[in-house]
């Protein structure tokens, strides 16, 4: 069956640098559109970025352009996150999924499969 499992989350300062990794098995990894999302505490789901299953094309929501980093290796059936400047504001559960289709989205009710999430803590 298709898992997905994130890693790379704890408890970092703010100003730290993160990446978070995701291994994806049981499905043809390079055929999916990939995303990150994440969840605070109280707060609905957000999308974070995406990255294309053919030509590594990226999309990111407006307020974490500029500062995280998808990115994606096929050959190992992976998926990245790269984190800068963290801020206590980033803390939160992160995920990530995959979308069989072809069109990068921001929708997580596109995603078909997610993985359980790594926590991500910053303190100030």
């Amino acid at each position: 069956q298709v898992q997905l499992v994130e890693s790379g989350g704890g408890f970092v300062q703010a100003g730290d640098s993160l990446r978070l990794s995701c291994a994806a098995s049981g499905l043809t990894f390079w055929t999916y559109v990939m995303g990150w999302f994440r969840q605070a505490p109280g707060k609905e789901r957000e999308f974070l970025a995406a990255v294309g299953w053919n030509d590594g094309s990226t999309l990111y929501a407006d307020p974490v352009k500029g500062r995280f980093t998808i990115s994606r290796d096929n050959a190992k059936n992976a998926l990245y996150l790269e984190i800068d400047s963290l801020t206590p504001e980033d803390t939160a559960v992160y995920y990530c999924a995959a979308d069989v289709g072809v069109v990068k989205t921001r929708s997580a009710a596109e995603y078909e499969y997610w993985g359980p999430g790594t926590q991500v803590t910053v303190s100030s």
